[in-house]
């Protein structure tokens, strides 16, 4: 079941908190994920474990092994290009992925989305998240512009941070070359790209633009400090583990890194003149209450929020959406809030379709 928050609360909000965890021995997740799950996690790195190096995990992700890929599917997009665009001053340029959507099925203008991927700000890059960048520019209609922000332990915090907004501020110039409507423009990401996506927009604010017409932040990381209920709760056994997530941050932040600097760690952040936002977040996810906690924070400060929770899901079960009923629900939303950021326009719902 999917709830959806909103300012004023309906009866289907999920509320404060998620409420209690599970009785001891009992598996929350939903039966369709299991497999998928358990999958995931022979394939990926012990990180903190039997793997400490960052290297040596990418290359254990690089090769692939037994990790589930989601199905192949068509996808209606239109010209996708690989090329390079200024970073902050004195850093290397920034490797993006331009995806545009059918020009056949797509006309008029479009929301631009600077899309920022997940894994812990030390692995993956654009080309594991292609399929999920693709998606977005086809069921949104959206030029998306997947970011290759630099990765930690060799870039540490606030080197991403830096990246993001550098990143954010070329699509603002070029949103016409894009296509893209200048009011529509989205910060997105998932999980630590969803913390980079509201870093971008907490820059923004802070220093005169651009404007950010929504931050879509699905699963993210937004707080150094690992001590919640969901942290303990879902310790282990759905795929991303507490142990993944110190290992993330010690590679982030460093020994001497900052924690508690709002670009580290924004739910510590003063989020007032902030844009609207669409939080996607999933039950059996160690980042479970922080996004819960950013949401009701959100609010608090007078900024509209959608929240799209899935008690029986799990962190990355977004980029199944071929394989799970929920993912496809999720996607579907996220979609939906992206392509609204035009006004007028509505969103066929289709893959690859949009409506002038």
């Amino acid at each position: 079941m999917t709830g959806t928050d909103r300012p004023t609360r309906p009866p289907t909000d999920p509320g404060p908190g998620p409420g209690p965890g599970p009785a001891p021995g009992s598996d929350r997740l939903a039966a369709d994920a299991r497999p998928l799950v358990d999958a995931l996690a022979a394939a990926f790195p012990d990180l903190g474990g039997s793997v400490t190096d960052a290297a040596q995990a990418r290359r254990i992700l690089a090769d692939g092994g037994r990790s589930p890929r989601p199905p192949k599917r068509s996808r209606a997009v239109g010209p996708i290009v690989d090329r390079t665009i200024p970073g902050p001053v004195g850093a290397p340029e920034l490797p993006v992925r331009v995806y545009l959507p059918d020009p056949e099925t797509c006309t008029g203008p479009r929301p631009t989305v600077v899309f920022f991927h997940g894994g812990g700000y030390a692995l993956c890059g654009i080309a594991s998240h292609d399929a999920t960048a693709r998606g977005l520019c086809a069921r949104a209609g959206a030029a998306v512009v997947s970011v290759g922000y630099r990765l930690a332990p060799e870039h540490r915090f606030p080197a991403a941070a830096d990246d993001a907004y550098a990143a954010l501020c070329w699509c603002a110039r070029e949103v016409a070359s894009l296509g893209g409507d200048p009011g529509a423009l989205v910060t997105a990401g998932d999980s630590s790209g969803g913390g980079l996506a509201t870093v971008a927009a907490l820059r923004a604010r802070d220093r005169g633009g651009p404007d950010v017409a929504l931050q879509v932040l699905i699963y993210p990381v937004l707080d150094a400090g690992q001590d919640t209920p969901s942290y303990r709760e879902n310790a282990e056994g759905y795929f991303l583990t507490a142990a993944h997530m110190r290992w993330f941050w010690q590679q982030y932040l460093g020994p001497d890194g900052d924690g508690a600097h709002p670009h580290a760690s924004p739910l510590g952040a003063e989020l007032t003149g902030l844009p609207p936002a669409h939080l996607v977040t999933a039950g059996c996810d160690p980042l479970r209450d922080e996004g819960f906690a950013y949401a009701r924070r959100l609010r608090a400060a007078g900024v509209p929020v959608t929240h799209s929770h899935h008690p029986r899901m799990f962190h990355g079960f977004l980029g199944f959406p071929g394989l799970l009923g929920e993912a496809e629900t999720a996607v579907t939303a996220v979609a939906e809030a992206i392509a609204s950021t035009v006004k007028g326009r509505k969103n066929s719902g289709e893959e690859g379709g949009c409506a002038g």
